[in-house]
């Protein structure tokens, strides 16, 4: 699991410092080194995406080298929120004296974050190196922050940096918001106008899930493309790397009501991998209406996404809602070709949160959209059971049928939608809820379970209250009862319920959709019911 708290995500990796300083530029900048000089790779002109693929494919012709060096004992005995107080300076904000749309600020190595990161600035076509400097920071809690060089006496010159902040207008035109990080092995946090963070993405994901251990990729080096003064978004390229892959990546990020990061990636493999994880996102689920289990918390919920959404290349929608149980769950959703996939947070309301603090109502959903045809495949779900709110515990990604070879480059790309809603624009019905209690009515019956699904949506909302709706409910194991189907008038949709009689202490996979005659009304609800 990884933890995760206000906007960071400590989970380092290795990452490389190539620069060499040659002369001053612009900003204190230096030139850089032979990873960002495109006459050097073999890539005449400017500094393109195809200046980071030679980068990575001369990475990936060599043996994998971690760039780790040892930290300064105060760095690297900085606890979490120790980390967290090392701020940088506001007005050292990179672009900020020129008046920019963007802003940029550089995290430091420290703490969880021990790897080097190479930051490069491209300019009129040419990539310079930002060098370290001490006076970027300070240190110390809002009341009484200190300089970084009275803190620590020996801040060497090559402490370098460990992640990305950028800055955008983003709720008001005077104030520069936190639009997106970069920070920690491969992972990036972006959101949309009037959200806060929540659901994380990742550059890639190998070996997740399985008996052996993961690998993390690490962007080890990042070039962020100077915008023009009336911009409305920003290019950043990164060079991925690990034991198994070299990659590059381009990010386009486009902030808004609806934030969109168009992401193009070409992966060079050293040697295969088990299980390939494209588009990964990664979240937190810690409790909601549909756990099964007694939480002592006075919170009705608690989570940063909710469900697991798939539209599958034939079109069919698929809502899984998650879970926290006691035991790790693993489950596949065949979609070749996917259109669409994501962890939402379709719970907008605060009186389902209680959280005048965390308010994970505010938390953005995320929607990855393949673009082009990917192939055949599954969409992986991966739980861990959590005890705590502190730890991204879900994760989602596509895995490929046929893992890449490692005698040619492997491209795809994407779009990442982070929105309050990304289905608004939807008409046909879908969940909103779901919830589990012992079977019978006046008298319950705890060998029995009672699901009571809500589906709602502005096609449900417009049929009248005498429409024949009807549901069909599926069970792998175990006998259902009749599925009754009636309107909900407080949520303006309509409510299935049915019960389960379980056959052993196997998990059992429910499913169910909306009809009226042969028209489908509703996205599939797919639920996996363990005896907890």
């Amino acid at each position: 699991m990884i933890p995760r708290r206000c906007g960071f995500l400590p989970l380092g990796a290795a990452l490389a410092l190539t620069v060499a300083a040659l002369t001053a530029g612009p900003w204190g900048l230096a030139a850089a080194g032979p990873a960002a000089r495109g006459s050097e790779q073999g890539v005449p002109g400017h500094f393109t995406f195809a200046s980071v693929v030679r980068r990575a494919g001369d990475l990936a012709a060599g043996p994998y080298q971690p760039d780790q060096p040892a930290l300064p004992a105060f760095f690297a005995d900085l606890n979490y929120d120790q980390y967290r107080d090392l701020r940088f300076k506001r007005d050292q904000s990179i672009w900020r004296a020129e008046s920019l749309p963007f802003q940029v600020e550089l995290f430091p190595r420290g703490g969880l974050f021990k790897d080097r990161v190479t930051i490069n600035l491209i300019e009129n076509g040419k990539a310079v190196a930002v060098p370290f400097k001490a006076g970027f920071y300070k240190y110390g809690n809002k009341e009484n922050e200190k300089d970084l060089s009275e803190v620590a006496s020996e801040v060497p010159e090559d402490l370098g940096f460990a992640g990305v902040r950028l800055l955008y207008p983003l709720n008001r035109d005077d104030v520069f918001d936190e639009l997106a990080v970069f920070l920690g092995a491969s992972y990036f946090r972006a959101v949309p106008q009037g959200l806060n963070y929540g659901i994380s993405a990742r550059g890639l994901a190998i070996d997740t899930g399985l008996a052996s251990k993961e690998e993390f990729p690490i962007f080890r080096e990042f070039w962020l493309e100077k915008p023009d003064r009336d911009a409305t978004a920003i290019t950043i390229y990164a060079l991925l790397d690990s034991a198994s892959v070299a990659g590059a990546y381009r990010f386009l990020i486009t902030p808004g009501l609806e934030t969109v990061i168009d992401v193009k990636a070409q992966l060079f493999f050293r040697e295969r991998v088990k299980k390939l994880g494209l588009a990964p996102l990664t979240s937190m689920f810690f409790h909601a209406e549909d756990t099964d289990r007694f939480m002592d918390d006075f919170r009705p919920e608690v989570h940063d996404s909710d469900g697991l959404f798939i539209e599958t290349g034939s079109g069919e929608r698929i809502w899984r809602p998650l879970v926290n149980s006691k035991g790790l769950r693993i489950s596949d959703f065949h979609a070749d070709n996917p259109r669409a996939f994501g962890l939402l947070q379709r719970d907008r309301d605060f009186a389902n949160y209680q959280d005048l603090e965390a308010r994970y109502e505010r938390r953005p959903s995320a929607l990855v959209e393949p673009d082009g045809d990917w192939g055949k495949g599954v969409v992986e779900l991966v739980q861990i059971p959590s005890d705590s709110e502190r730890y991204d515990n879900i994760a989602a990604f596509w895995v490929p049928e046929r893992m890449p070879s490692t005698s040619k480059p492997f491209e795809y790309n994407y779009r990442l939608r982070l929105a309050a809603d990304p289905e608004a624009k939807l008409t046909g019905g879908r969940t909103l809820s779901t919830r589990i209690g012992a079977g019978g009515t006046s008298t319950l019956d705890s060998n029995k379970r009672k699901f009571v699904v809500d589906f709602v949506g502005p096609t449900l909302a417009g049929l009248p209250a005498d429409t024949p709706v009807e549901a069909v409910v599926t069970t792998s194991v175990g006998t259902l009862s009749k599925p009754v189907v009636q309107p909900n008038p407080e949520a303006r949709g309509w409510r299935l319920f049915f019960e389960l009689t379980p056959d052993g202490d196997g998990p059992v996979d429910l499913r169910a959709y909306l009809k009226k005659g042969d028209d489908v009304l509703s996205e599939t609800w797919s639920f996996q019911w363990n005896r907890e």
